[in-house]
């Protein structure tokens, strides 16, 4: 896993601050509008994206630290907001099957169960909601500003096992990945992964 990343700072023209791009402020405005008027407020946004985060990610990506990774946040930020989901009792911290010494971070039944109510779900309802082009349309800039973004600010991608390099899809069933060294199952290709190499387009 890499280490955290660190910023670079980049020298802008002041013409170039003065006059934001709309399109950025958009998506910025949607993101805040997710948890804006959250229908189940008890958990921050970083605690809804934690969760959201150990729900999804894939069994090499369960750990504070990758999560630290896919939020842009420390590593110290990011163990206090799993801290806290474990004493709520929505996360549980398991050991690692393969590195005893380490910890992989599992969502339990209440915890699954919490996230029925995810803000996030009307904007995935919104999403669905587009005719078929336009979502994959979407789906394909979104795939492409964030491995852009992610360039920019030496930060790791993430993406599904399904659409990244490391990965051998020739079994529908089962599939290798070349990065671990391990066999992944059909659910398991629809997971995060801190490993992801954007090498390939999203898969339909």
């Amino acid at each position: 896993m890499s280490e955290p990343f660190a910023f670079k700072s980049r020298t802008v023209s002041p013409d170039f601050i003065s006059a934001p791009c709309h399109t950025a402020e958009l998506l910025v405005h949607l993101a805040r509008l997710v948890h804006g008027s959250a229908a189940d407020p008890s958990l921050t946004p970083a605690q809804w994206t934690a969760l959201r985060y150990f729900a999804s990610a894939n069994r090499f990506s369960r750990t504070p630290s990758g999560f630290s990774e896919f939020n842009a946040t420390t590593r110290g930020t990011a163990s206090q907001t799993v801290k806290s989901l474990i004493a709520m009792g929505l996360l549980e911290k398991r050991v690692h099957e393969s590195d005893r010494r380490s910890a992989l971070i599992e969502v339990t039944d209440a915890g699954r169960s919490k996230l029925c109510a995810d803000p996030l779900s009307d904007l995935i309802e919104c999403i669905r909601a587009l005719p078929e082009p336009q979502r994959e349309a979407l789906t394909d800039t979104i795939t492409t500003l964030g491995v852009a973004l992610a360039k920019r600010r030496s930060a790791p991608t993430f993406g599904q096992c399904g659409d990244c390099g490391h990965c051998d899809a020739a079994d529908s069933d089962e599939s290798f990945c070349h990065c671990t060294q391990q066999m992944l199952s059909g659910i398991e290709m629809k997971s995060l992964c801190i490993d992801f190499a954007p090498t390939k387009g999203p898969k339909r």
